[in-house]
Protein backbone atom coordinates (compact mmCIF):
# COMPACT_ATOMS: atom_id res chain seq x y z
CA UNK A 1 0.00 0.00 0.00
CA UNK A 2 3.07 2.49 0.91
CA UNK A 3 7.00 2.07 -0.12
CA UNK A 4 9.55 4.46 2.27
CA UNK A 5 11.66 6.87 0.55
CA UNK A 6 15.35 6.16 2.02
CA UNK A 7 16.06 3.99 4.97
CA UNK A 8 13.60 3.95 7.75
CA UNK A 9 13.79 2.87 11.12
CA UNK A 10 10.45 1.86 13.64
CA UNK A 11 12.52 2.78 17.22
CA UNK A 12 10.29 0.68 19.06
CA UNK A 13 9.99 -3.21 20.14
CA UNK A 14 6.37 -3.57 20.49
CA UNK A 15 5.12 -6.26 18.01
CA UNK A 16 1.92 -4.44 17.42
CA UNK A 17 3.89 -1.50 16.45
CA UNK A 18 5.84 -3.81 14.27
CA UNK A 19 2.73 -5.20 12.53
CA UNK A 20 1.21 -1.79 11.62
CA UNK A 21 3.83 -0.78 9.99
CA UNK A 22 4.74 -4.39 7.76
CA UNK A 23 0.99 -4.35 7.02
CA UNK A 24 1.13 -0.94 5.72
CA UNK A 25 4.05 -2.57 3.03
CA UNK A 26 6.97 -0.99 4.27
CA UNK A 27 10.66 -1.79 4.38
CA UNK A 28 12.26 -1.13 7.81
CA UNK A 29 14.32 -1.91 10.56
CA UNK A 30 13.76 -2.01 14.43
CA UNK A 31 15.34 -0.45 16.60
CA UNK A 32 14.94 -0.19 20.05
CA UNK A 33 15.81 2.58 22.33
CA UNK A 34 16.27 2.42 26.26
CA UNK A 35 15.24 5.09 27.84
CA UNK A 36 13.99 6.13 31.27
CA UNK A 37 10.21 6.09 30.97
CA UNK A 38 9.69 7.68 34.53
CA UNK A 39 6.45 10.69 34.49
CA UNK A 40 7.66 13.80 35.87
CA UNK A 41 5.84 14.93 38.76
CA UNK A 42 2.57 16.83 37.97
CA UNK A 43 3.53 15.88 33.96
CA UNK A 44 0.04 16.06 32.18
CA UNK A 45 -0.65 12.69 30.37
CA UNK A 46 -0.49 13.65 26.81
CA UNK A 47 3.03 15.84 27.53
CA UNK A 48 3.92 12.68 29.20
CA UNK A 49 3.42 10.18 26.08
CA UNK A 50 4.67 12.91 24.17
CA UNK A 51 7.90 12.94 25.35
CA UNK A 52 8.42 9.70 25.93
CA UNK A 53 7.78 8.85 22.02
CA UNK A 54 9.94 11.84 21.28
CA UNK A 55 12.99 10.87 23.61
CA UNK A 56 12.53 7.04 22.11
CA UNK A 57 12.57 8.38 18.88
CA UNK A 58 15.67 11.00 19.08
CA UNK A 59 18.07 8.06 21.10
CA UNK A 60 17.85 6.43 17.52
CA UNK A 61 17.77 9.16 15.35
CA UNK A 62 21.29 10.42 17.28
CA UNK A 63 22.64 7.25 15.51
CA UNK A 64 21.25 7.42 12.09
CA UNK A 65 20.78 10.91 11.37
CA UNK A 66 19.96 10.07 7.28
CA UNK A 67 16.85 7.84 8.51
CA UNK A 68 13.27 8.31 8.99
CA UNK A 69 13.08 7.20 12.45
CA UNK A 70 9.23 6.70 14.01
CA UNK A 71 8.61 6.25 17.48
CA UNK A 72 5.59 5.65 20.06
CA UNK A 73 4.27 5.54 23.00
CA UNK A 74 0.92 4.60 24.84
CA UNK A 75 -0.58 5.15 28.35
CA UNK A 76 -4.22 4.31 30.30
CA UNK A 77 -5.32 7.39 31.81
CA UNK A 78 -8.25 7.07 34.22
CA UNK A 79 -9.20 9.69 35.88
CA UNK A 80 -6.07 11.56 37.08
CA UNK A 81 -4.45 8.44 37.07
CA UNK A 82 -1.80 7.07 34.14
CA UNK A 83 -2.04 3.49 33.82
CA UNK A 84 0.58 1.64 32.10
CA UNK A 85 2.26 -1.66 31.77
CA UNK A 86 1.80 -4.00 35.40
CA UNK A 87 4.36 -4.78 37.34
CA UNK A 88 3.21 -7.91 37.89
CA UNK A 89 0.19 -10.06 37.59
CA UNK A 90 -1.21 -9.36 40.46
CA UNK A 91 -1.20 -5.71 39.21
CA UNK A 92 -3.09 -6.37 36.23
CA UNK A 93 -5.63 -7.50 37.94
CA UNK A 94 -5.69 -4.94 39.90
CA UNK A 95 -5.79 -2.51 37.10
CA UNK A 96 -8.70 -4.31 35.22
CA UNK A 97 -10.60 -4.25 38.62
CA UNK A 98 -10.53 -0.54 38.43
CA UNK A 99 -11.35 -0.57 34.81
CA UNK A 100 -13.93 -3.30 34.99
CA UNK A 101 -17.39 -0.71 34.13
CA UNK A 102 -16.03 2.22 33.77
CA UNK A 103 -14.49 4.45 30.86
CA UNK A 104 -11.00 5.84 30.65
CA UNK A 105 -8.62 7.14 27.89
CA UNK A 106 -6.33 5.88 26.03
CA UNK A 107 -3.47 7.95 24.69
CA UNK A 108 -0.65 7.25 21.80
CA UNK A 109 1.51 9.38 20.86
CA UNK A 110 4.09 9.17 17.82
CA UNK A 111 7.32 10.83 16.59
CA UNK A 112 8.91 11.20 13.38
CA UNK A 113 12.35 12.08 13.12
CA UNK A 114 15.19 12.71 9.92
CA UNK A 115 17.89 14.71 11.29
CA UNK A 116 19.54 15.05 8.33
CA UNK A 117 16.58 16.94 6.94
CA UNK A 118 15.87 19.16 9.97
CA UNK A 119 12.68 17.25 10.45
CA UNK A 120 10.57 16.63 13.86
CA UNK A 121 7.23 16.40 14.24
CA UNK A 122 5.64 15.01 17.53
CA UNK A 123 1.82 14.54 18.17
CA UNK A 124 -0.52 12.56 20.09
CA UNK A 125 -4.45 10.62 19.19
CA UNK A 126 -7.29 9.53 22.47
CA UNK A 127 -9.37 7.21 22.19
CA UNK A 128 -12.38 6.92 24.60
CA UNK A 129 -13.12 3.11 25.77
CA UNK A 130 -15.77 2.06 28.16
CA UNK A 131 -15.10 -2.14 29.89
CA UNK A 132 -18.05 -3.84 30.75
CA UNK A 133 -18.93 -5.01 34.29
CA UNK A 134 -16.81 -7.61 35.01
CA UNK A 135 -16.07 -10.01 38.19
CA UNK A 136 -12.88 -10.38 39.26
CA UNK A 137 -12.81 -14.28 38.56
CA UNK A 138 -13.19 -12.81 34.56
CA UNK A 139 -9.63 -11.01 35.17
CA UNK A 140 -8.08 -13.41 36.72
CA UNK A 141 -8.66 -15.60 33.90
CA UNK A 142 -7.62 -13.15 31.22
CA UNK A 143 -4.28 -12.25 33.19
CA UNK A 144 -3.64 -16.25 33.33
CA UNK A 145 -3.07 -16.24 29.64
CA UNK A 146 -0.37 -13.42 30.04
CA UNK A 147 -1.68 -11.30 27.35
CA UNK A 148 -1.94 -8.41 29.48
CA UNK A 149 1.20 -7.96 31.04
CA UNK A 150 3.93 -5.97 28.71
CA UNK A 151 0.55 -3.62 27.85
CA UNK A 152 -0.63 -0.22 29.03
CA UNK A 153 -3.60 -0.59 31.15
CA UNK A 154 -3.00 -4.35 31.34
CA UNK A 155 -5.41 -5.32 28.04
CA UNK A 156 -4.94 -5.38 24.66
CA UNK A 157 -8.17 -4.66 22.22
CA UNK A 158 -6.36 -6.49 19.72
CA UNK A 159 -6.39 -10.12 21.16
CA UNK A 160 -8.68 -11.94 23.72
CA UNK A 161 -8.84 -8.28 25.55
CA UNK A 162 -11.98 -6.91 23.12
CA UNK A 163 -13.91 -9.26 25.35
CA UNK A 164 -13.42 -6.82 28.07
CA UNK A 165 -14.56 -3.74 25.80
CA UNK A 166 -18.29 -2.93 25.38
CA UNK A 167 -17.42 0.92 23.70
CA UNK A 168 -14.94 2.33 21.44
CA UNK A 169 -15.53 6.49 20.33
CA UNK A 170 -12.57 7.17 18.36
CA UNK A 171 -9.28 5.76 16.57
CA UNK A 172 -8.95 2.24 17.08
CA UNK A 173 -5.10 1.22 15.74
CA UNK A 174 -4.69 4.03 18.42
CA UNK A 175 -5.42 1.56 20.85
CA UNK A 176 -3.86 -1.03 19.71
CA UNK A 177 -0.74 1.54 20.03
CA UNK A 178 -0.24 4.10 17.34
CA UNK A 179 -2.80 6.27 15.68
CA UNK A 180 -1.86 4.81 11.85
CA UNK A 181 -4.83 6.97 10.20
CA UNK A 182 -2.63 10.16 11.34
CA UNK A 183 0.91 8.90 11.57
CA UNK A 184 0.58 7.61 8.14
CA UNK A 185 -1.02 10.84 6.68
CA UNK A 186 2.12 12.52 8.45
CA UNK A 187 4.27 10.38 7.17
CA UNK A 188 3.12 10.73 3.67
CA UNK A 189 2.86 14.66 3.95
CA UNK A 190 6.54 15.00 5.13
CA UNK A 191 7.64 12.93 2.16
CA UNK A 192 9.07 9.43 4.23
CA UNK A 193 6.22 7.57 2.32
CA UNK A 194 4.46 7.10 -0.97
CA UNK A 195 1.61 5.57 -1.87
CA UNK A 196 2.23 1.70 -3.97
CA UNK A 197 0.87 -0.82 -4.95
CA UNK A 198 0.64 -3.99 -2.90
CA UNK A 199 4.51 -5.12 -3.74
CA UNK A 200 5.33 -1.47 -2.76
CA UNK A 201 6.04 -0.26 -6.06
CA UNK A 202 4.76 2.87 -7.06
CA UNK A 203 1.49 2.50 -9.16
CA UNK A 204 1.85 3.81 -12.73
Amino acid sequence: MYYNNGPFILASGSPRRQDFMRWMGLDYTVESADIDESRCPGEAPEFYVCRLAREKGGAVASEHPESWVVSGDTVVCLDDDVLGKPENEEHAVEMLMRLSGRRHEVLSAWSILNLERGISENDFCRTAVTFTNFPESVARAYVATGEPLDKAGAYGIQYRGVALVQEITGSYSNVVGMPLAELMAALVRLGAVSAGGGDGRREA
